[in-house]
């Protein structure tokens, strides 16, 4: 499946360790890419990207590979490693032979979340409350590569893990307060707490929240309109549609 998006223009991704600055980038010294199935192909700015599950030592070198040059180049470190873990999935576009973005998302379980190591207090609110958490973390993108488009479809195949998939009610993600009102204007994040030390990056940040209801009524509502977005300045018309959504749920249940 092949969906196009037109008219877009680069954006810096946000995370506590993502910039919207370039770098230069050198193809011949990435890591090789892993050869996990692919969930879709997604048109965008005339290059496609293939969107994996990294599951594999290679496909986890690339993304190490990515966040480590994206993390450093900021000055949080350059020894971050994305592990086999029966509690995360790691996501990984890819363009050609190197690894464009990638992003894990976490499910809760008794060894709880990265987050709860600051934020404990925090999410242990929303525990009480019966809610599903989910945390975002290590999202990294080549600036070639940054779009509304590639950043809306990787989140989308989150939600989609995380909700379709595991039921989760609600999403957490720490972020470096340059980024925090991108994800509060762009996709609907609240803040949770004081800003806090992060010390996975040694840098400040904050935790933000959005339950997954609200996710699916944007997508609902806005999913797959980004040719014709209206007065909407998010990032969800820039989702897959919602028909578009079951087909991609249907792929992602039986990748292998």
């Amino acid at each position: 499946m092949v969906i196009k998006h037109a008219g877009l223009e680069p954006i810096g991704p946000a995370d506590s360790g993502v910039d919207d600055a370039g770098f230069l980038h050198d193809r011949e010294a990435r890591p090789p890419l892993e050869r996990s199935d692919t969930i879709t192909d997604v048109v965008i700015n005339e290059k496609t990207f293939g969107i994996r599950i990294a599951d594999t030592e290679e496909g986890r070198g690339a993304a190490s590979f990515l966040i480590n040059k994206r993390y450093a180049w900021r000055g949080y470190g350059a020894g971050h490693r994305v592990d086999a873990h029966p509690n995360r999935i790691t996501l990984a576009a890819t363009n050609g032979d190197f690894t464009a973005a990638t992003v894990t998302v976490g499910l809760d379980s008794p060894s709880g979340l990265l987050a709860d190591e600051i934020f404990r207090q925090e999410i242990d609110g929303l525990r009480a409350q019966g809610r599903q958490v989910c945390e975002v973390t290590k999202l990294a993108f080549d600036p070639a590569a940054s779009s509304k488009s590639a950043l809306a479809s990787l989140f989308h195949i989150v939600f989609i893990y995380a909700k379709r998939i595991n039921g989760c009610t609600d999403m957490v993600i720490e972020v470096n307060p340059r980024h925090r009102r991108f994800y509060e204007s762009m996709l609907g994040f609240k803040r949770l707490g004081e800003m806090r030390n992060n010390p996975r990056v040694d840098a400040p940040a904050y935790l933000l929240w959005n339950t997954l209801d609200y996710i699916g009524e944007q997508i609902e509502r806005f999913g797959g309109s980004s040719t014709h977005p209206g007065n909407e300045r998010s990032l969800y018309p820039y989702f897959f549609s919602s028909k578009e959504e079951g087909g991609l749920a249907n792929r992602l249940l039986n990748i292998g």
